[in-house]
């Protein structure tokens, strides 16, 4: 079982949080007030310094091309994790999309709000190189960050329809991802809200003994 942890914030939290058994580093390059974002200059930074000890997935919640594509060639992520609103982003434009990165593995997330998140799941099957399946927050200007869990019985319908790799996220924790992948059976799982540290007056960072919970109850599951 693949972990992925958002978000990173520094280089140091990356390095700490790597060294636990986390698999992918989730980094918000942004300055639109998205949780947790850093600059493009600090994204880079994580990026390599945090070299092959783990894989850097970079989010972005941008529609325009270019714009993306500025974040990718800033940053250089091992995966690019297009987190923008449904429909702000249909497969035809990550067509358009990997004519400009055709090296990075994009990673599209689709918001698990009814049955209906298989359909659009099943439309990014031959575009996409990952999926990550998330529940949308209605005050955050993309899909994750919400703290809160989804259906995972439809969860487990799209993973077992897909042929690309799915991670399961959306209000993951210590306490309830054992029981979430037994469910869905993900290729992976994925956790920000849960095992954050949060401080007065707004932010967070990584509590790594959440983050070490975390992996180990995801880890002790039996599925793959």
């Amino acid at each position: 079982m693949k972990i992925q942890i958002y978000t990173m914030q520094s280089v140091e939290e990356a390095l700490k949080v790597a060294s636990l058994g986390v698999d992918h580093l989730g980094i918000t390059p942004s300055n639109i007030g998205l949780p947790g974002e850093v600059n493009f200059s600090t994204a880079r930074e994580i990026v390599d310094t945090v070299g092959s000890s783990a894989v850097c997935v970079a989010l972005t919640v941008e529609s325009d091309i270019q714009a993306i594509v500025k974040m990718v060639q800033a940053v250089q992520p091992d995966i690019l994790h297009l987190c923008g609103l449904e429909s702000n982003f249909p497969p035809e434009e990550i067509c358009k999309l990997r004519d400009f990165i055709p090296d990075i593995p994009i990673m599209q997330v689709v918001s698990v709000a009814s049955p209906k998140a298989l359909e659009e799941a099943m439309s990014y099957q031959e575009v996409a190189d990952y999926l990550i399946l998330d529940t949308q927050a209605a005050d955050i200007a993309g899909i994750g960050a919400s703290g809160e869990t989804h259906d995972w019985n439809i969860s487990r319908r799209i993973v077992e329809q897909m042929e690309i790799p799915v991670i399961l996220a959306g209000g993951l924790s210590p306490d309830n991802v054992a029981e979430a992948i037994h469910i869905v059976q993900p290729w992976a799982v994925d956790s920000l809200t849960h095992t954050n540290h949060f401080l007065p007056g707004g932010g967070f960072y990584k509590d790594l003994k959440k983050i070490e919970q975390f992996v180990k109850a995801a880890k002790a599951d039996p599925a793959p």
